[in-house]
């Protein structure tokens, strides 16, 4: 029995089209076959996915990698506090990226990326400079320099880029869109193993400060590549930058609940898969690179899933990812701390709980009147956002004590957010269509 492709409406996007801004939409309605429309290819419109991509590497790829932070902190830099409030540095990050997702779209909308892309990277790097010459044991320098600084520069340029792909593409947005999201999972990646790496030949300070010219050089080359294509508007009321009479819609109340209890517990592997590992395998060579193997593996849970989420249904996907994760939290990372089996976990993981970080956006937007997609979007990020903030830190409280048995107390409290989230989503696609070979 084959698939059966949900009824069209009003709400739907058009396939192959990932809205992040109303205006966006709306712009190509009022000037039709015009100048804006996206030309879905070209030199221009591939070297502003190049920039973007470079910039997504440069922000949110940076924080993907806090876990590299968050071992070195906890053994070494900040050992004089508890794991919470460490995992707080990391958790005020994403935080601050999410709440002002809304925010910053609208910025751009008004500004456009020419002087909006510039002022974030000089924020970023001061940021990552600030951060070289913080003082072990003060983590009150990390909040300040990594959390707070370095977040509010990130978010003004992760975002924007995300609303300039539309721009520029629409049949091959799946594979523009790849790309950025894939630049975040590289970051992911480089940093954690360069920390592991390089800080113990030439020091904390002078590794972060190859961090900072590293993500200098992301943003030049993202100045001199990312071009706008269509005029910038007046900045929007601010009763507009989020919808809150989506939660009159009891679709999407069940997938944004079920999206704030996912990301309640879908960072805590990015966090504490490594420092399970140097807890249950000490000294062993491989404690490094677990994080690198969890991101490796989700840029293609990224990628792949986006492109055949059109044909197979974007819910259908984003439940089949968020059940499979929560599977994996219980029947890998819970039953054994020994290598293979967190190696197996951080590969499989990583790809699995890609559809969720990178379809929860064209969820919300299929759901959304046309009208109103920017602001339910931004207003979803927010949503989620205090979950971000608590999540990781009250998983913390957990392993005060570093042993196997508190470990699987953090991975029980995740592994049970996980599936409550997982069912929410399944009830909001159901509610979308209750045929259970639909495309949804």
């Amino acid at each position: 029995m084959g698939l059966e492709k949900t009824d069209s409406s009003p709400n739907t996007t058009v396939k192959g089209e990932v809205p992040v801004s109303e205006e966006i939409v709306t712009d190509a309605e009022a000037s039709g076959p015009s100048l804006y429309v996206p030309p879905d290819g070209g030199v221009t419109a591939w070297m502003t996915v190049l920039g973007a991509t470079l910039v997504s590497f440069a922000t949110f790829g940076f924080v993907n990698g806090y876990g590299g932070f968050s071992d070195y902190y906890n053994t070494e830099y900040l050992s004089n506090y508890s794991p919470t409030l460490i995992s707080m540095v990391g958790a005020l990050q994403v935080f601050l990226l999410y709440v002002f997702a809304g925010f910053a779209g609208a910025v751009f909308d008004a500004i456009g990326p020419k002087y909006l892309i510039p002022t974030s990277g000089i924020v970023v790097t001061f940021s990552l400079f600030m951060l070289s010459i913080t003082k072990p044991q003060q983590i009150y320098q990390q909040f300040l320099a990594q959390s707070v600084l370095f977040s509010l520069g990130a978010t003004f340029a992760f975002f924007p880029c995300i609303a300039l792909i539309p721009h520029w593409f629409s049949s091959k947005m799946a594979y523009a869109l790849g790309f950025l999201t894939a630049g975040a999972s590289v970051g992911g990646i480089v940093f954690p193993i360069m920390m592991s790496k390089v800080v113990p030949i030439i020091g904390f300070g002078w590794t972060i400060r190859i961090f900072a010219f590293a993500v200098l050089f992301c943003y030049i080359i993202g100045v001199l590549t990312i071009k706008a294509r269509r005029p910038t508007k007046p900045f929007p009321p601010i009763s507009r930058l989020f919808d809150f009479t989506a939660f009159k819609d009891p679709c999407y109340v069940a997938l944004a609940t079920g999206a704030w209890f996912s990301v309640f517990a879908v960072l805590n592997p990015f966090f504490y898969v490594g420092l399970s590992a140097t807890v249950a395998n000490p000294g062993s060579t491989i404690n490094g690179y677990y994080l690198a193997i969890l991101c490796a593996t989700s840029i293609f849970g990224r990628v792949l899933p986006s492109i055949v989420a059109d044909h197979l249904g974007r819910f259908n996907i984003i439940c089949i990812s968020t059940l499979g994760y929560t599977i994996l939290i219980f029947a890998l990372w819970y039953t054994s701390f020994n290598e293979a089996n967190l190696i197996a976990f951080s590969a499989l993981y990583g790809f699995i709980s890609g559809p969720f970080f990178s379809l929860l956006p064209s969820c919300v937007a299929t759901i959304s009147p046309i009208d109103r997609v920017g602001a339910r979007i931004g207003g979803t990020y927010a949503f989620m956002a205090p979950a971000t903030l608590i999540g990781t830190p009250l998983g913390g409280l957990f392993i005060r004590t570093r042993n196997e048995e508190n470990f699987k107390h953090l991975i029980l409290f995740s592994g049970i957010m996980a599936a409550i989230g997982s069912v929410l989503i399944v009830i909001s696609r159901l509610i979308r269509d209750r045929r259970i070979f639909a495309i949804v």
